[in-house]
């Protein structure tokens, strides 16, 4: 049953009223608040709350009651999400930059295992050195919110060279064919039958 109506609308303005069917009509807007729209319309109309609730698709008269309340405090900022909604950031921005810096750099093949970043390796290193309990999800994600993707941003082994190990070190070594190798790879690679 829906509450008694204590709460009483307060007067809308003209270009409050403006605003909420702007809101209503936008048809690429928000769901959520073109409800709200919707239900502050229909109670400034002269609905109840229970009638504004079936209009605007809420279940009960409580959720407009509310949403009364706090049009009567905060005006338009009403129709928004309020704050402190949504999961909250794992790490802070030093965190991240520490992140983002690591995944600039390119990997330490002994301590790493690895000569190119892969999310895995990444979230290993990231234990390792920043935070104790990384997810590979959260890794790209600060990766995109920094601004990069995580393929322009990983360090690839230029085409046509590789790194090997010798008795002296470590030395690169050069495909002096990888103009034309590369020329015949242009078809995409799949499997090949052969009709006997």
């Amino acid at each position: 049953m829906a509450p008694r109506q204590q709460e009483r609308l307060r007067a809308v303005t003209a270009a409050e009223r403006a605003a909420l069917v702007r809101v209503q009509q936008a048809t690429s807007g928000r769901h959520d608040a073109v409800q709200r729209a919707t239900a502050l319309l229909a109670v400034a109309a002269g609905a109840s709350f229970a009638a504004a609730a079936r209009v605007a698709g809420y279940a009960g008269g409580s959720s407009v009651h509310a949403l009364v309340k706090r049009f009567n405090t905060r005006g338009l900022g009403a129709l928004t999400i309020a704050p402190g909604r949504g999961p909250k950031p794992t790490y802070d921005a030093a965190t991240r930059a520490q992140v983002v810096a690591l995944a600039q750099r390119p990997p330490d093949r002994k301590r790493d295992g690895t000569a190119t970043w892969s999310l895995s390796t990444l979230a290993r290193a990231v234990q390792r050195e920043v935070c104790p309990a990384p997810k590979t999800r959260t890794i790209a994600q600060i990766l995109r919110d920094a601004g990069s993707s995580y393929q322009k941003t990983r360090t690839w082994c230029p085409t046509g060279t590789a790194e090997r190990q010798r008795k002296d070190g470590v030395v690169r070594v050069v495909d002096p064919l990888t103009e034309e190798k590369r020329g015949a790879s242009r078809k995409p690679i799949g499997s090949v039958r052969r009709l006997v």
